[in-house]
């Protein structure tokens, strides 16, 4: 079911694992608390899914991930054939190597790695990143990944400390790109092992950084909960930086607060979602302009940014279409302004504003075609584009989309 040119829609997806599963429909909207009547207009493509913690009850009722019933794409088109490459991402990643030094360490000769060429390549992918560039950190990725074993196998005892945390923003890269493109399972595990490895480097920041990773991996697999638990908690304990007013701690606090934030929306609470806005505005007044330390991108319109996506999934859907044009985000990093762009299109796809929203989609696949036509999200909105265009005629700029975003054949 998972795959690039996987054209079904999340309501056939459902019928489909729900007959896989022999239930009815009566069972089915049982176990998650809604009407018979209201799963069969979801499956028939006469009501959206717009709420994410719904989605996650109706996975988790049939017993598979949020990105199965999402299909997202599993192939990223780069301007190489080597930029379609996360295979070898899983291959480096699941490396049996990587599960005990003391079986491999002696048996295997490695090459000494320099430590600060590593960590340039590192900051080279996370500016790919930012500039929309998937295909080119997923083709980076497999050797970084490579590079980070060595560093924690054998790193030298002057750049210890460094090499742990090289690896900590290796892995962190990982889980960020993998999560963007529908690899929840590997975004995880990329996700622990940034994690560990920022422990291991005793760096406060690179840890928090690190937390950001387990964030962005857990929203992924609609762990909601978990994610607003991580991110306070990381937060809170990185706060005594902040006090200090180091910028770089209170842009990854303020980031933690916002990651969190969208955790709390997905899962409708409204209230926390409120604070935790509160609290990186309070952040981003403190830092007092919009900033990129660590790669953040955070300031006070990332916090504005960050309202509108959180309203969007509270439901606030007029709020966004007020309010988001307003925003000028073309100071930003490509990846950050795509991302608004997309949620400005759900917002009036969901108000039934075809030409605005393929507009945006338009513009946005324009500065960063890798990330809007792998783009789950963006995927429905389409699909749900192209029906509704269907009955008024389809004009031929919706369909060109669509074609490339795999969505019709």
């Amino acid at each position: 079911m998972r795959g690039a040119g996987d054209a079904l829609s999340v309501g056939e997806r459902i019928a489909f694992y729900r007959r896989r599963r022999g239930m009815t429909q009566r069972v089915l909207a049982h176990l998650v608390g809604r009407s018979e009547d209201w799963l069969s207009k979801v499956e028939r493509n006469e009501r959206d899914l717009r709420r994410l913690d719904v989605l996650t009850e109706v996975a988790t009722a049939l017993r598979v991930s949020v990105g199965d019933l999402l299909g997202n794409p599993v192939l990223v088109e780069g301007e190489r054939a080597t930029e379609d490459d996360l295979p070898a991402v899983r291959n480096a990643l699941m490396s049996p190597r990587r599960l005990s030094s003391t079986l491999f360490g002696s048996s295997v000769p490695r090459a000494a790695v320099d430590v600060d060429m590593v960590a340039r390549r590192t900051e080279h992918g996370w500016e790919d990143y930012q500039r929309g560039q998937l295909g080119r950190v997923i083709a980076a990725l497999p050797g970084l990944i490579s590079s980070a074993q060595v560093l924690e196998q054998s790193p030298p005892a002057a750049q210890r400390s460094r090499s742990w945390a090289v690896s900590a923003r290796i892995h962190h890269l990982a889980a960020t790109t993998l999560a963007k493109v529908g690899e929840s399972d590997l975004a995880w595990m990329s996700a622990e092992r940034a994690m560990s490895a920022a422990e291991q480097s005793e760096d406060p920041l690179s840890l928090a950084s690190a937390a950001r990773a387990g964030t962005h991996a857990l929203l992924a697999v609609g762990r909601f909960d978990e994610a607003v638990e991580l991110g306070e908690t990381a937060a809170r304990w990185v706060s005594r930086q902040v006090r200090d007013n180091d910028p770089a701690a209170l842009s990854i606090v303020g980031m933690l607060y916002l990651r969190t934030a969208v955790a709390a929306a997905r899962r409708q609470d409204r209230s926390t979602t409120a604070d935790l806005i509160g609290r990186a505005l309070t952040a981003a007044q403190q830092l007092g302009r919009d900033e990129n330390h660590w790669y953040t991108s955070f300031g006070p319109t990332n916090v504005e940014l960050h309202r509108l996506s959180t309203s969007l999934d509270l439901g606030d859907v007029l709020y966004v279409i007020d309010h988001g044009p307003e925003v000028d985000t073309t100071h930003l990093p490509v990846e950050r302004s795509v991302s608004h762009q997309i949620d400005l299109a759900r917002a009036y796809n969901y108000d039934a504003r075809t030409d605005e929203a393929l507009h945006e989609l338009l513009t946005a696949e324009q500065a960063a075609p890798q990330i809007v036509r792998h783009n789950a999200v963006v995927r429905e909105t389409v699909k749900a584009l192209h029906r509704r265009g269907h009955n008024n005629g389809t004009n031929k700029a919706l369909i060109g989309l669509a074609e490339r975003c795999r969505v019709i054949q």
